[in-house]
């Protein structure tokens, strides 16, 4: 089938083979871009300390700490889930910025009942405005952590818990094992605990530096294939030298279903209130407005002037879930020009170098309180800014499609990006190929057909 695409590929638009392989290679774009890997964060991932801080009569009392490192994925409301399961008997006698969702059967103990007795039980983080005496450093968040990049500072979430039925020495202790994170739905593969040095902390005077008794760590990666079945934004082009608006691909996120009435919502209806929920409550489920592309967040790209030192760029973000408000949300651009960004507004911007010597990553995000929240489906679900790039006299063009994204990224996830042959082209570009994928099948066709007709 390669070989046969590389012929008729260059046969019919004497394409060089490399260019071909290029094109070969974005056709499958959209299906092999969700593995766990990120290209544009290779050492992303949510790390899990698990450190032990004393010994107790039959066990021992830790702190656990979830550290978000990814640069630019978060966490949002309702937050992350942590579960594992114990190596033996254990149960949980107390907890402090924490709490299992479950209690278990704990009636074969009398007097001292536990807070758990579930072999896996599942921990969530406490909410805010927990009372102080049940709080400890990096809790009561809800559960939300923002990416480091965005905040380092809240990327981080901890909680105390008091295990029994434990060792009470570092030979007899067992590390718990099958960690499972679902922030708040799936996505999240965990590896094994490893144990590993003990942490160090420093006093608050930074005279003395104390250490846990043992330490061990889980590894937790991403991946968008095992969060959701289907793709959840999309991408829409446009630029002033082009009358043409490049839609969002039909279907990118799914299809509406006509036999099913209620799979999405129409804007128009008489009836929308009763449909939509109030402003400020979130659902994990989404719930969106019926469009062609059927996604919750599209993100339109247009290439709004050009100077002669300059050219500018307009970004505008689309809440379509009328479930969910988007707080503390982020962009990831992928462009050539960002070596050369001069100017942004009403953004924040931090260059992302996945591979060091290459600039052509950035990560956007609203400036809090004015615009970090994308609000639900309607009248105030968007947010926009603009961009001011520095011409390079050795790259720049308006040809072939080059003042595109080549990838973006919301709030972590690849969104699903344009045909390269549906991109607006120069009115009168000497490479203006607009020769669909359609185009080809109808050529061949009609080729064979009078092939079979000399038959």
């Amino acid at each position: 089938m390669a070989n046969h695409f590389l012929f008729i590929a260059r046969s019919f638009f004497n394409l060089s083979s490399s260019s071909v392989l290029l094109l070969f290679l974005l056709s499958f774009s959209s299906f092999t871009a969700t593995e766990a890997y990120d290209p544009l964060d290779p050492n992303g991932n949510i790390t899990i300390k698990w450190d032990i801080m004393s010994w107790t009569a039959d066990g021992y009392v830790a702190v656990v700490t979830i550290f978000n490192f990814q640069q630019y994925r978060h966490i949002q409301a309702p937050g992350w889930t942590l579960g594992w399961k114990w190596s033996k008997k254990e149960v949980i006698w107390s907890m402090m910025g924490g709490q299992t969702t479950e209690q278990g059967d704990c009636s074969r103990f009398k007097g001292n009942i536990p807070h758990c007795c579930k072999k896996d039980p599942t921990v969530v983080d406490l909410l805010p405005g927990t009372p102080y005496n049940q709080q400890i450093a990096n809790c009561c968040k809800g559960g939300v952590l923002n990416s480091w990049v965005q905040d380092p500072a809240t990327a981080a979430s901890s909680f105390q818990v008091s295990v029994g039925q434990a060792g009470t020495t570092n030979k007899t202790v067992r590390v718990p094992k099958n960690f499972t994170l679902k922030a708040p739905g799936p996505g999240y593969t965990c590896g094994p605990a490893k144990i590993v040095k003990p942490s160090r902390f420093v006093t608050a005077d930074k005279r003395r530096v104390t250490q846990a008794l043992m330490t061990w760590n889980v590894t937790c990666t991403y991946s968008q294939f095992l969060a959701q079945k289907t793709p959840t934004c999309c991408v829409s082009l446009s630029s002033f030298y082009n009358e043409t608006i490049v839609p969002c691909p039909q279907c990118a996120c799914g299809c509406q279903n006509t036999s099913q009435p209620g799979s999405c919502v129409d804007p128009k209806a008489p009836h929308i209130a009763s449909v939509v929920p109030s402003t400020g409550k979130n659902n994990y489920a989404p719930l969106v407005q019926c469009t062609s592309h059927m996604c919750p967040v599209r993100v339109h790209w247009h290439v709004k002037l050009n100077y002669k030192e300059y050219w500018r760029v307009k970004v505008t973000i689309t809440n379509f879930n009328y479930n969910m408000n988007y707080t503390q949300w982020n962009l990831v651009v992928q462009h050539p020009n960002f070596d050369n960004l001069t100017q942004i507004f009403s953004f924040n911007y931090k260059s992302l170098t996945p591979y060091t010597a290459i600039n052509d990553t950035a990560m956007l995000w609203g400036v809090k309180f004015y615009n970090d929240l994308l609000s639900q489906a309607g009248q105030l679900g968007n947010v926009q800014s603009e961009l001011l790039f520095r011409k390079d006299k050795a790259t720049f063009t308006f040809e072939k499609g080059w003042a595109f994204p080549r990838r973006i990224y919301f709030n972590g996830d690849n969104c699903v990006m344009p045909p390269p042959d549906a991109y607006p082209w120069l009115p009168n570009g000497s490479s203006h190929q607009l020769i669909s994928t359609l185009s080809l099948l109808t050529t061949l066709l009609a080729a064979m057909a009078f092939l079979l007709g000399y038959a």
